[in-house]
């Protein structure tokens, strides 16, 4: 990972969720000179409340180019978010859970260094947290690392000497950090989107593992977050 941001209005690309930590990164980086070129990925996620956010969010900032692509991860299962599998809200634990889906930033950073490629972009941000997640393990500080050297192995541009550059601005923030981040960059929290299992009405069900945490981030922080939630308990 290098954490150099030094730029002169240098394309870079943002992979845009629409959850609160990339709405953050993408603001960090145009913070830092970036033009943005945001990445958002619909697979098939049972919270695609989520993407509509991530359009309002490129549209908010301004992003150079928005790009969607669909890749339908529910032909594979194996989670709560792809699969018929209840989503826990029992409180965040020490395993990781089912909310997990398999090798999803793997999968997802690849597809945005194919993007940065195509795009004549080396730099690449992502909005993984390692301190106050659900643990999972793509995620992890170690695997962000491996991952930009696997890029370098693996693209044209990186045999001819131009390795990309993989930001992750928030790996280190707990969710109080990443709330005051927010307030410091002037957005609102609430053109974001974090919960797993969004209820009937469009409110976000304020128990899952994504809904806890944010919660428990904001309230630290002392900030307000303009998200309606059906419990706060």
């Amino acid at each position: 990972m290098n954490g150099n941001t030094d730029t002169t209005e240098k394309a870079a690309v943002v992979l845009l969720s629409g959850g609160l930590d990339s709405m953050v990164t993408a603001a960090i980086a145009q913070e830092h000179g970036f033009r943005i070129h945001a990445l958002t990925v619909d697979y098939g996620q049972r919270h695609a409340r989520e993407l509509q956010s991530a359009r309002g969010i490129a549209e908010k900032l301004g992003v150079v180019r928005h790009s969607e692509i669909a890749l339908d991860l529910r032909s594979f299962g194996g989670s709560a978010l792809t699969d018929d599998i209840d989503v826990p809200k029992d409180g965040v634990g020490s395993d990781i859970p089912v909310t997990y889906v398999p090798a999803r930033n793997l999968v997802f950073l690849a597809l945005t260094t194919a993007f940065a490629e195509a795009s004549g972009a080396t730099d690449i941000f992502i909005g993984v947290n390692a301190l106050d997640y659900s643990g999972y393990p793509d995620c992890r500080p170690e695997f962000i690392a491996s991952f930009a050297e696997t890029a370098r192995l693996g693209t044209k541009a990186g045999i001819e000497g131009q390795p990309f550059n993989i930001h992750a601005p928030l790996q280190h923030m707990t969710k109080a950090d990443i709330a005051r981040e927010t307030d410091r960059l002037g957005l609102d929290p609430a053109w974001s989107w974090s919960c797993y299992d969004p209820l009937p009405d469009g409110r976000a069900c304020g128990e899952c593992d994504s809904c806890r945490l944010r919660l428990k981030g904001f309230e630290e922080a002392g900030l307000v977050d303009g998200t309606v939630y059906g419990n706060k308990d």
